[in-house]
């Protein structure tokens, strides 16, 4: 491989806060290192379409608190076909770029590795996803602020619940995962968490009523994960009402601000580390990894394992929650 001289950054996929972090921590880090930084915009639709900007040390100043992407995300389907990946690495080429630094979640890594397949260049990935679904890392960029938005929205939606004796189901993001869902549930005291990986495998629902609803609370909050499995809250909700008339039932749909906000300092921390993480990662020499985290140590993790089965939920979380939550 020639010697790096120039990288080129970019965000894919669903926005998570945090992501303006690692932007400015893979930026100055790679100035410092003497290369160049060209900024992708748009994602792999903007390394189509030769969306393309130098950065400087000072296109980064005071992004870090805020949370989206500076450098946008969209879509593409065109990136999807061997044409528009083609058109891509001309881009890449053309603009002299000699590596890739990749922020985002599962999709975004599919198509770093696949382009790194068929083109000779250095990919290196960095997760950002409200989900926590990426297999390698205890953690990925964006989850903690996501974490800490439902519990504070859980806290206020625990006021109405209190006053009127009411079930709220709360339905949080998460794709097929479910840790925003078990672990917001023991962060808000909430009674239940309805996950993909254990609804099919019991009537959670039914034993939550069972197991004694309002016996000796004056409310009670499920959290319910948004996924083909689950259902949704809706569903869980009218299945309620069916079932126990006597239940004052509402729902709440969180949608799209757990994605929105200032990213915590957990998050901040974590995307300069990682950001920097992956400018030392090319100067290794290493290719087509992602940074994660283990144990509070970076680690390099191949894409072929970090997008490979979701990583499954840790069951003992399940009974904490029922424990505490009696």
């Amino acid at each position: 491989m020639s010697e790096i001289k120039c990288i080129g950054i970019m965000t894919s996929g669903n926005d998570a806060p945090g992501m303006n972090c690692a932007i400015r921590a893979v930026t100055r880090s790679a100035i410092y290192n003497g290369w160049r930084v060209k900024a992708v915009r748009r994602g792999y639709k903007g390394l189509i379409d030769g969306e393309i900007v130098e950065f400087q040390t000072q296109n980064v100043s005071n992004i870090l608190q805020f949370g989206g992407t500076i450098l946008k995300s969209s879509p593409s389907k065109e990136f999807l076909t061997e044409e528009g990946r083609k058109i891509a690495y001309e881009n890449v080429k053309r603009e002299g770029i000699d590596a890739l630094v990749v922020i985002g979640g599962v999709g975004t890594i599919h198509g770093a590795r696949i382009f790194a397949q068929e083109y000779d260049i250095p990919c290196i990935a960095i997760p950002a996803t409200i989900d926590n679904n990426l297999c390698g890392t205890d953690t990925t960029i964006g989850y903690d602020t996501a974490l800490n938005t439902i519990m504070q929205c859980v806290d206020k939606i625990r006021d109405t619940a209190t006053s009127h004796e009411r079930l709220f189901f709360v339905e949080v993001m998460g794709d097929d995962a479910g840790f925003l869902a078990l672990n917001g549930a023991i962060a808000s005291g909430c009674e239940e968490a309805i996950i993909p990986s254990v609804q099919v495998q019991e009537d959670q629902l039914a034993n939550f009523i069972k197991n004694g609803f309002r016996k000796t609370k004056s409310s009670s909050i499920v959290l319910v994960a948004a996924s083909e499995e689950t259902g949704g809250a809706l569903q869980y909700a009218e299945r309620a009402k069916q079932e126990y008339p006597e239940l004052d039932v509402r729902v709440s749909i969180l949608g799209h601000q757990q994605r929105g906000g200032h990213p915590t300092a957990h998050d901040r921390i974590i995307a300069s580390r990682m950001g920097n993480a992956s400018i030392e990662a090319l100067r290794k020499g290493l290719r087509n990894v992602m940074i994660g985290i283990d144990n509070d140590e970076i680690v390099y993790v191949p894409f072929s394992r970090a997008v490979r089965a979701t990583r499954e939920i840790d069951h003992a979380l399940l009974d904490i929650l029922h424990n505490v939550s009696i």
